[in-house]
């Protein structure tokens, strides 16, 4: 598949348009942890209505089809804040929604899009996975949104970078969960569109790196994907249609350890009274590793909040899930 276009001012302005009445401007708020050298700031998307930034890249996709090419509905593949947005956005236009989830989708996110109205088709992660690279699955009508490599999708995500600049102008440094790579090449696209310089750098957990591997090797690789707690980044590699814009974009990959984000989950919860994912958490882990090494003003946007309760639970006892 060709690599999609990072969106420019023009496309962000129109997606900003479309999301009034869709999406929430989230807060920015510091985290109080005084013990630090940095400020760090939390870009609170787990506050959207579907608990993740997914809405606004959805909706933003959704909405920029005419009622012709809704006809036959949408679907998705997605191990859930995707799968969510997209059928959010398809009730509140009347349009049938199909979702493909793979058989590893935490319980919590399949009740989710379960109450939303969708259909869900659940398969084999391997299945699943390759969806993102064909954009296609038997049996499955409608039109496809893309959890990431799409244009429109991504500027729907560049539009957290606008607010994170209508509040901070001058940041040192943002912090954005890796998955498919759409929500940080989004909000990097919007920092450049708006001539702010700070560098934007990926996240991923060390179970599931491959952007940090790709970096390493000058290319796309695979590499050995264990599956954990933090759902909602990660995976067996990298896809080919978006290194090209990472690379780019993207002032590199900082990896974290399981241990890191639990701990960074606790310390959401504890001071701050927010509930995040562990992909969600993850950039608060890197945040907090990376103090002391220059960046004053670091952002870290808090990408999801859908987590199951037992997982919580055992985090906040203090215990690796």
């Amino acid at each position: 598949m060709s690599a999609p276009l990072a969106p420019g001012a023009r496309e962000i302005d129109a997606a900003a348009a479309r999301l009034r009445g869709w999406a929430v401007r989230t807060p920015l708020l510091r985290l109080q942890a005084p013990d630090r050298d940095a400020e760090i700031w939390l870009k609170l998307e787990c506050l959207q209505p579907v608990r993740s930034f997914k809405l606004r890249g959805a909706a933003n996709a959704l909405l920029s089809l005419s009622r012709e090419a809704l006809a036959d509905g949408v679907w998705t593949a997605s191990a859930g804040n995707m799968a969510q947005a997209v059928a959010w956005c398809a009730r509140r236009l009347g349009v049938r929604c199909t979702v493909v989830v793979p058989d590893t989708a935490p319980a919590a996110k399949r009740e989710a899009i379960a109450r939303l109205g969708a259909e869900l088709r659940e398969v084999p992660f391997a299945e699943w996975f390759r969806i993102y690279g064909t954009h296609a699955y038997p049996g499955v009508a409608g039109r496809f949104v893309h959890a990431f490599a799409d244009t429109a999708v991504m500027a729907g995500n560049a539009t957290i970078g606008r607010e994170i600049l209508a509040e901070l102008p001058e940041p040192d440094l943002v912090l954005v969960p890796f998955g498919g790579g759409g929500l940080a090449c989004g909000i990097a696209a919007a920092l450049r569109a708006a001539g702010c310089r700070a560098p934007v750098r990926a996240v991923e957990v060390a179970t599931a790196a491959p952007l940090a591997a790709a970096w390493e090797a000058g290319r796309p690789v695979p590499i050995e994907h264990r599956r954990s707690f933090v759902d909602g980044i990660g995976g067996p590699c990298l896809f080919s249609e978006m290194w090209s814009l990472a690379r780019e974009l993207l002032a590199g990959s900082s990896v974290v350890t399981l241990a890191q984000v639990a701990a960074a989950v606790r310390l959401l919860a504890t001071r701050a009274c927010v509930v995040a994912e562990g992909a969600g958490a993850a950039p608060v882990a890197a945040a907090l590793a990376a103090t002391g090494r220059g960046a004053r003003r670091i952002v870290c946007v808090v990408s999801g909040g859908v987590i199951d309760a037992a997982v919580l639970a055992s985090i906040l006892r203090g215990e690796q899930p």
